[in-house]
């Protein structure tokens, strides 16, 4: 399948394909596990000299109990195996320093039609899919993803099966045969993924971004390829596509731009003994990966302005700056830095500014990253329906920050706490799924030396304040392409996108406009964040019982409140759970009650979304909802600073005053979701579209308005009975 990337600060979006196996026989399987084992632990001296060099110095967090290895063995394969005797899947992954644009100009989607055809036999196991069939049979799965620049395989199984899983696996990179039986077959599968993403506005919005991309740029290709560019346009010109895969498979699946990444419950010599026996047999063809340097959009193409429609109706704005790659300051990150501050959420932020004014409920920014040579830095906000009507004013703002960022320069200070809290967040990190993380590394192991690979990006170690400024001087008006989504454009928008239909309109930005941009003013409403006062600094666990209660205990009860209480005997982290319950009857007293406590919830939520961010950022968390009973506040994350949070919250919550412009944003976003809710269940009852009014408490705002206020006094003045949760870790 394909995968699309975004800024490091958003997820990534990615649609896999789950692949699904043929006949397979058991017995001849567990054979090759069992005398593929054997083998190796007897050969132990014989592969020793295939590794050209071991790595036993990669950086690891404190809290990981793991082990790791890194080879490099003799055909200049790059290895890093993980040895966790708890694990309950194995797995293994391959990643491929090659992807779409890096297809032939007359072949689009090649790459991705690679990836298809290499699960359907190899020459020692020609059964089509019996590698899906074996993990299926033995608890496993298998996923595959080709992006601008990577193409990467993973698989997980049952432990014991890990042996026999890999020699399949193996045989993919060493002689896979691409049945001319299976080639239509495949591009009909890689159509129907390329017709599946026909309706999605991520799909469709990353291509758009692509397609603007001048002439002849490999950044312009259509990555994801489909019937009419795998099989009727070759055809056309009488080109031979399964003899063009044979040609790129030869060229580029080389072991030299290979990373494989191992995790099972055997030991790292043993693990290494089955890498090493199979792996090595793959070809080293000296390729050298592409680096792509040349920028993709002229300076003639810039400034300019895309309106677009998108399919769902949501409002967007994107502001994206191209600039070269940083990659290899990974100890520095002046892209992470600046990242940092543009998407801060706390009080002197872009966002707070945009959000005082109505404008915008979310922002995000930060680089794509995904290829070598060039990459985009950009600044995306999601636009309320006032917002939308404020364009202008919202990139003027964005300005606004920037020019706050270079008056003030480069901050040291920033730097350090921002790597103190990466450093946090890399020692106590979460494990995750063998699979997932085997994929993870195999990908980093490309883009990290290999004492980095667990650390590259989380270890900010070099202070080089040039190097931000360096970036900061590209985000100007100037190299900036605007990306404005929403259906109000649907007149305007006259053009057709290529590959997705999409309906877009680009035009140069007016000169009186850009001068507005470019005037370097400054706003006094942003400013540099504070010091993060939730950074915890004591890691300590507390004293622990020799024999704890298996169950919560209630450690103190009055007619008003009654407290739980659990230690961790598990975990031992230096973190703790707690959750409050406010029982209260007029939660529930009616729908009108019921959504004035829901409303509630939301408004509170949001009035404290500027102070807590920084408890985000530190790995604090909390959250407020509405039960039938009353709510529930849940705090969890490091306990070292959870009492300044909680103090905060509940002062907040003693003393609220509703904002009226938020309260008139987030009572238009609840009342649409009321609507859709009311809509669905009146069709799924009665068979028929409802009537246009959901409900009587919506139709005056200024009658709810009064109403809630009203509500919000009589529920937090009322004597609630309180139930509290702590769980300390």
């Amino acid at each position: 399948m394909l995968a699309i990337r975004y800024t490091r600060s958003q997820l990534t979006n990615v649609c896999r394909t789950q692949l699904v196996g043929d006949t397979l026989t058991k017995k001849r399987l567990l054979f090759h596990s069992r005398r593929t084992f054997v083998t190796h632990l007897l050969n132990n001296n014989t592969t020793m000299p295939k590794v050209k060099k071991r790595f036993d110095n990669i950086t690891k967090s404190s809290e990981d109990k793991r082990e790791y290895r890194g080879l490099e063995l003799a055909n200049n394969m790059k290895v890093i195996l993980v040895s966790d005797p708890t694990t309950d899947k194995s797995a293994a992954a391959m990643c491929v320093n090659v992807g779409y644009m890096s297809d032939p100009d007359d072949l689009p989607g090649l790459a991705h039609y690679c990836e298809h055809m290499l699960f359907l036999g190899t020459e020692k196991y020609p059964v089509e899919n019996e590698y899906g069939k074996f993990l299926a049979e033995h608890g496993g799965g298998s996923n595959a993803s080709t992006t601008a620049q990577h193409t990467c395989y993973y698989f997980d199984v049952t432990p014991e099966y890990l042996p026999a899983a890999i020699d399949i696996f193996a045989q993919f990179f060493i002689a896979p045969l691409f049945n001319e039986d299976s080639a239509d077959r495949e591009v009909n599968a890689v159509n129907s993924e390329h017709e599946k993403n026909l309706q999605s506005d991520a799909w469709r919005f990353d291509q758009m971004e692509k397609s603007s991309a001048k002439e002849g740029h490999p950044f312009r290709k259509f990555g994801t390829g489909n019937k009419q560019t795998l099989m009727i346009l070759p055809k056309e010109k009488g080109l031979n596509v399964r003899e063009q895969l044979l040609e790129f498979h030869k060229k580029w699946y080389s072991a030299n731009i290979m990373t494989l990444a191992v995790v099972g419950k055997e030991s790292l010599d043993v693990l290494e003994n089955l890498v090493v026996s199979l792996f090595l047999n793959v070809v080293d063809k000296g390729v050298v990966p592409e680096i792509f340097e040349d920028l993709p959009y002229d300076k003639c193409q810039l400034p300019s302005k895309d309106y677009i429609v998108p399919i769902k109706d949501v409002r967007q704005l994107a502001v994206h700056f191209q600039i070269k790659d940083y990659h290899e300051f990974y100890r520095c990150g002046p892209d992470q830095y600046l990242s940092h501050l543009i998407g801060h959420e706390g009080k002197g932020s872009l966002l707070s500014a945009l959000r005082s004014k109505g404008w915008c409920n979310n922002l995000a920014g930060g680089c794509r990253g995904d290829v070598r040579g060039f990459d985009f830095f950009s600044i995306s906000v999601d636009l309320t329906e006032e917002g939308i009507e404020h364009i202008d004013d919202i990139i003027h703002t964005i300005f606004q920050y920037i020019n706050m960022l270079k008056k003030e320069g480069p901050q040291k200070w920033i730097f350090e706490e921002y790597s103190e809290l990466l450093k946090m967040h890399f020692r106590f990190r979460d494990k995750q799924s063998p699979g997932s993380y085997a994929s993870t590394l195999s990908v980093k192991l490309l883009d990290y030396p290999m004492e980095d690979v667990l650390c590259g990006g989380l270890k900010l170690t070099e202070w080089k304040p040039e190097l931000i400024e360096e970036i900061l001087d590209n985000l100007n008006p100037c190299n900036s392409r605007v990306s404005i989504v929403g259906k109000k454009f649907e007149p305007l928008a006259t053009d057709r996108e290529e590959w997705y239909g999409t309906q877009f309109k680009t035009e140069k930005i007016p000169s009186a406009l850009l001068e507005r941009w470019q005037d370097g003013s400054l706003n006094p409403e942003l400013h540099l964040p504070p010091k993060n006062e939730f950074i915890p600094h004591n890691f300590d666990l507390t004293p622990r019982d020799e024999n704890p209660p298996p169950n919560p205990v209630i450690i103190q009860e009055t007619p008003v409140c009654r407290v739980w209480y659990k230690q961790d005997n598990e975990y031992l982290l230096p973190k703790a759970n707690m959750r409050f319950e406010f029982i209260s009857p007029l939660a529930y007293l009616d729908p009108v009650s019921c959504n004035m406590t829901y409303m509630f919830v939301m408004l509170f939520k949001d009035a404290l979304l500027e102070y807590a961010y920084d408890a985000q950022l530190a790995g604090l968390r909390w959250e407020l909802t509405n039960t039938k009973y009353g709510m529930v506040l849940a705090i969890g994350g490091y306990n070292d600073k959870q009492k300044v949070l909680l103090e905060k919250i509940v002062e907040k919550m003693t003393n609220f005053k509703i904002d009226p412009k938020r309260f008139e944003i987030l009572k238009e976003s609840v009342s649409n979701i009321l609507h859709i809710y009311f809509i669905y269940v009146y069709i799924y009852i009665l068979g028929a579209p409802p009537p246009a009014s959901p409900s009587r408490w919506w139709t005056s705002y200024h009658n709810f308005y009064k109403e809630f206020q009203a509500f919000n006094k009589s529920q937090l003045k009322r004597n609630y009975n309180l139930k509290q949760n702590y769980i300390l870790k």
